[in-house]
């Protein structure tokens, strides 16, 4: 067996065999580049950040695959429905948080912990849904779950 010395690459994420669609090639470098950048957010020392905080480049990340492809499909229309459909189901982009996306007052929503009621204390959303011109001015919010500050306009 071989062994795996602690200075290599982390191994690429297992993607299934089926042949990606046409169209792949064009999109492909750049969604490459964010996995070694997720890759890189994972291995990154934490050391002097709270326990949350070591966390956030790696939801932040996420949030950037998950918002390339919707861009790319919704807003662009750059790739077909079937590239589309091959990058969430090969784990590119998350179609929960898109499908959230297209709701109305979620279009910039930063991650689905923040409106998930049961992680916060009082039962509500995060701080970072709630709107800028709601808050005391000069108060700087940062969301505990994945440090946005702010994602509902």
């Amino acid at each position: 067996s071989k062994l795996i010395s602690s200075t290599s690459e982390m191994p690429k994420v297992k993607r299934s065999r089926k042949k990606p669609p046409e169209g792949w090639e064009l999109i492909e470098p750049t969604l490459e580049e964010l996995d070694q950048k997720m890759r890189e957010a994972e291995v990154e020392t934490h050391e002097g950040k709270r326990r949350v905080e070591a966390l956030w480049p790696i939801f932040k990340n996420h949030h950037q695959k998950s918002r390339y492809v919707f861009e790319l499909f919704y807003k662009r229309k750059a790739i077909s429905r079937e590239l589309y459909e091959y990058c969430l189901s090969e784990g590119f982009a998350d179609k929960n948080l898109i499908a959230k996306w297209k709701k109305s007052g979620y279009e910039n929503l930063c991650c689905l912990r923040c409106i998930q009621a049961r992680d916060t204390n009082f039962g509500t959303t995060c701080i970072c849904r709630v709107p800028k011109t709601k808050l005391d001015s000069g108060k700087i919010v940062e969301c505990v779950h994945c440090g946005c500050r702010g994602c509902s306009g």
